[in-house]
């Protein structure tokens, strides 16, 4: 039950979104016990976003809410693959690139609580 929001200053197409959301639905299997079966990724191109007080170059926001918990070594390890992912599409230099994890016990999904 993992989602993945993420915000760029950069465009982002039809073609890129896909590739982009494929590589994230293998890279949350590095959190144990998630899958892209029911991963949801919404991807938000075009943003006026400031970093170190400029918005001069490329810059990214990853907001990652999961069900359950996971440990800094796996977060670590997603954070290292999301940022290499959205410098290698969209050409977001992984300094100009932040990840925020929010964990809950409560989530709901079709009507009820997991």
């Amino acid at each position: 039950m993992p989602f993945m929001h993420i915000s760029t200053t950069e465009a982002i197409d039809e073609s890129t979104a896909d590739v982009i959301k494929a590589r994230l639905g293998e890279a949350v299997s590095l959190l144990p016990g998630k899958s892209e079966a029911y991963l949801m990724v919404r991807l938000d191109g075009g943003c006026k976003m400031y970093f170190r007080g400029t918005n001069d170059a490329p810059a990214a926001m990853c907001a990652i809410s999961v069900f359950g918990r996971a440990g800094r070594e796996a977060c670590g390890a997603l954070t290292a693959k999301v940022c290499e992912i959205l410098s290698e599409t969209l050409g977001v230099a992984p300094d100009r690139c932040y990840v925020k994890f929010a964990f809950t016990d409560t989530w709901g999904f079709a009507g009820d609580l997991f």
